[in-house]
């Protein structure tokens, strides 16, 4: 165990020892009761790295009664799932007790694999727990998910994070409670802090911290923050550009954006800048939502959308987020309309479903000789020629007259374009 990570030595060994996910073994939840009934289900346990998901498993393997057995689905093949089958449905070999059967990144499981392993669960010869960092609904065969209860470990939180920490430093068997390991609580917070809910990555930075950090002369060895930042060279961005996290983070940016509130839309840009995130990607988002949620409301938004896109592109990271922030901010800053998104839709509906008509003919062109002999532009009032530059005619098709598809709202530019319609509307004898 010596040779170990810490992270690795410290893997708790009892419910007790667990920190985190109260949500589904705290006192009374339905996981927490299964293990401890030993009545345990399969299982999907999927959320990001550090946050307790194979130790969870090895918890399972110290308290129940069944034979564990662990598969990483990296390496292990088909031949590795039918042994291990084997040997749980032969009475000698299994001693009559029911096999957990536990597969780290059960994800990476190709179908072949997933569907040699579903009769054995579907038939209760073996218990599977799979842990992914993906989302199962995705990545996982669906009648394995379908046959198992999927849940979902999220990031630690700085108490427990530090509640880890400390039962590293004073544990004398796994950890480091045999040396004279001195530290603030407030420096293990920002370790915890800095860490983002990843257990793993704190315990990583403390150990390099303590065995690289030269006792004094009474043997003592006192880690600093200063020392923590040597130890930690950059804050765990919690995000995975090709992964769930990047949908759920560009979500929560747009959301935020159309939610109008620019501090939270501005920190899920950073975090997306920070993993790495293409840029173009980012700004082509930023422009989608100027032109559906705020649209008309304010339309120099997608104007600054199309500008920051352009700069982007061409100045690259780092200073590429400048353009994309002011993006950012105008369109959450912005008042909101959808009105033209669903205009648009509107009409789609009727253009593809339903018979609208044909152009009136003294709204059709007539750029050749004998067209205007056949009706073509016919009839035709130059608004221009009007007072106001307006005057009654019909623009709409005989089949879609008195359609309405642009409602505008009452907010920002749109209640200008409303008293402009209205105006339109009084000149041209529209009134109602």
């Amino acid at each position: 165990m010596e040779d170990k990570p810490l992270a690795y030595r410290m893997s708790p060994l009892t419910l007790d020892e667990y920190a985190g996910q109260e949500h589904i073994i705290g006192k009374g939840k339905m996981l927490r009761r299964m293990i401890e009934a030993d009545r345990l289900s399969s299982i999907i346990l999927f959320g990001p790295p550090g946050v307790g998901k194979t130790a969870l498993a090895r918890v399972i393997a110290n308290t129940t009664k069944s034979r564990f057995e662990q598969l990483n689905a990296v390496t292990a093949g088909v031949s590795d799932i039918k042994k291990i089958v084997g040997d749980a449905s032969n009475p000698l070999l299994s001693e009559g007790r029911k096999t957990v059967l536990f597969i780290d990144e059960i994800h990476r499981f190709n179908k072949l694999q997933q569907d040699a392993l579903l009769p054995y669960v579907e038939d209760g010869t073996v218990v599977l727990i799979g842990a992914t960092t993906e989302n199962p609904f995705f990545e996982v065969n669906k009648a394995l998910v379908s046959r198992s209860t999927v849940c979902q470990l999220k990031p630690l939180e700085s108490k427990d994070i530090v509640k880890v920490l400390k039962n590293a430093l004073s544990d004398k068997e796994r950890g480091f409670g045999s040396m004279d390991v001195k530290i603030s609580e407030e420096t293990l917070l920002k370790i915890a802090e800095t860490s983002n809910g990843d257990a793993r990555s704190a315990l990583n930075s403390i150990e390099l911290a303590v065995i690289t950090t030269p006792p004094s002369s009474d043997g003592s060895i006192t880690i600093t923050d200063e020392v923590m930042k040597e130890c930690i060279q950059t804050k765990t961005v919690l995000f995975d550009k090709d992964g769930e996290y990047h949908y759920d983070n560009i979500s929560a940016m747009i959301k935020s954006m159309r939610g109008s509130d620019p501090d939270a839309a501005i920190l899920y840009l950073a975090r997306a800048l920070a993993a790495g995130e293409d840029i173009e990607f980012l700004a082509r988002r930023i422009m989608i939502c100027a032109a559906e949620d705020v649209g008309m409301a304010n339309p120099n938004a997608l104007l600054v959308a199309v500008a920051a896109h352009e700069c982007a592109r061409s100045v690259g990271m780092p200073e590429a987020r400048i353009p994309l922030a002011e993006a950012c901010i105008i369109v959450a800053s912005s008042p909101k309309s959808n009105a033209a998104y669903l205009a648009i839709d509107k009409a789609l509906d009727d253009a593809t479903n339903t018979d609208t008509g044909v152009v009136p003919m003294h709204l059709r062109n007539a750029p050749a000789k004998g067209m205007e002999e056949l009706g073509y532009s016919v009839g035709y009032k130059y608004p221009h020629d009007f007072p106001g530059h307006v005057t009654k005619q019909q623009y709409m098709t005989d089949k879609t007259l008195g359609k309405k598809y642009y409602e505008p709202t009452d907010i920002g530019y749109e209640r200008k374009i409303i008293e402009y319609l209205d105006y339109v509307k009084k000149m041209t004898g529209q009134e109602e």
